[in-house]
């Protein structure tokens, strides 16, 4: 018989075990080390994915090998060195935190099976891998998590790819549910309110907030793409929940790549702008992200810093805002994400039951105990 197969087989199943289910949390990546030979196959990898360059892709290639390739890589590992820490990259640094912090808060209060696994977009650890991990402890069922606020076509539809085009090589496909964005949930919402709050209470409050989005092809937008219309629902909600008016906040977007226009105001001209303008005190917060990452510590805290003293801005009147990063309200915030998406799939344990649950489970087996000790088979309910 042939042992020929396209497909991840399972041939040792057990028909009598327990399914187990997986949460899979995802964000974009990072590259192994702030290394120009580290930044090539990640950029690489970022760049050739079409759902992020949406151009022909013979014309890309020659693009991206030519000079993207050529360049890049020694300019974005310069980059990366000026935020690297002993512990790694940041990003990848804070994503562990927080898997490991959701793990927590619902594991205790779960009675099923449950694994967590964090795979990258791109990069390590990837995709694959950390859904054959969930394979590997037996789940059957998997809600996948990207870290991603607001939901784009380059962003969260380019992870979902991911993670089919690894399922396409299983053979036991896993029931699958996936959270698309979570950019006006209540608890998102009040965990931007309350980093923002702790800050102004303890610094004092700006003149101006900023809320810079990373920006997306404008092309995108006209093709359908949500993202832009979800960036500026979460700045209202958190802007009408601070009690500041529309002359006190502004939206823009950043990290634009190319020359083809991408979603305007761009947050480096704004900035620029502002300084010039003598608005006072700047705030600039960054909500698409759900933690410090190269777009944040690099860009905003030190590019746009350096564009805001330039055009004329005083650098103690200038305030970068960290992410939401692993912080108590933002980690049950993900723990309430997965609480609602796994409902159905898993049962509390037992001390996490309602009473009147908890009361019958005691009860019954109190009757097993009872029953064992005579000697009798408790009746299983069938016939008179």
């Amino acid at each position: 018989m042939s042992t020929y197969s396209q497909y991840v087989d399972e041939p040792g199943f057990d028909h009598s075990e327990m399914p187990a289910v997986g949460v899979l949390i995802a964000n974009l990546g990072t590259p192994q080390a702030p290394t120009a030979k580290a930044l090539r196959p990640y950029l690489r990898q970022f760049l050739s994915d079409p759902r992020v360059i949406e151009l022909p892709r013979w014309l890309w290639s020659i693009i991206l090998n030519l000079f993207v390739l050529t360049t890049r890589p020694k300019a974005s590992a310069a980059l990366y060195q000026e935020i690297w820490t002993e512990e790694g990259s940041p990003l990848l640094v804070m994503a562990e935190r927080q898997t490991a912090a959701v793990a927590e808060a619902l594991r205790a209060e779960v009675g099923t099976p449950l694994h967590f696994a964090l795979g990258m977009r791109y990069g390590q650890p990837s995709i694959p891998k950390a859904l054959n991990e969930l394979r590997e402890n037996g789940c059957r069922r998997i809600v996948f998590l990207p870290l991603y606020p607001h939901y784009s076509a380059t962003s969260t539809a380019s992870t979902f790819d991911a993670v089919a085009a690894e399922l396409m090589t299983w053979r036991r496909v896993p029931e699958l549910r996936t959270i698309m964005s979570y950019h006006d949930e209540p608890g998102f919402i009040d965990a931007l309110v309350a980093s923002i709050r702790e800050v102004w209470e303890r610094d004092g409050e700006p003149d101006k907030l900023l809320f810079s989005y990373h920006g997306i092809p404008l092309r995108y937008f006209q093709n359908g793409d949500p993202y832009h219309c979800l960036c500026h629902k979460t700045s209202r909600l958190v802007a009408e929940k601070l009690g500041i008016g529309q002359e006190r906040y502004d939206v823009s977007f950043q990290s634009r790549f190319g020359r083809e226009e991408w979603l305007q105001p761009y947050t480096d001209v704004t900035i620029r702008a502002m300084a010039k303008a003598t608005v006072g005190k700047l705030d600039v917060i960054s909500p698409a992200f759900s933690a410090d990452c190269l777009e944040t510590l690099e860009e905003l805290d030190g590019q746009n810093r350096e564009f805001w003293v330039e055009a004329g801005g005083s650098d103690e009147d200038y305030r970068y805002l960290p992410c939401l990063n692993d912080r108590p309200d933002h980690i049950r915030l993900l723990a309430n994400l997965l609480r609602r998406n796994l409902a159905g799939w898993v049962e509390p344990a037992p001390e996490f039951r309602p009473q009147e649950v908890r009361a019958e489970v005691a009860e019954s087996e109190r009757r097993a105990r009872e029953m064992a000790a005579a000697g009798v088979e408790e009746d299983a309910g069938y016939g008179s």
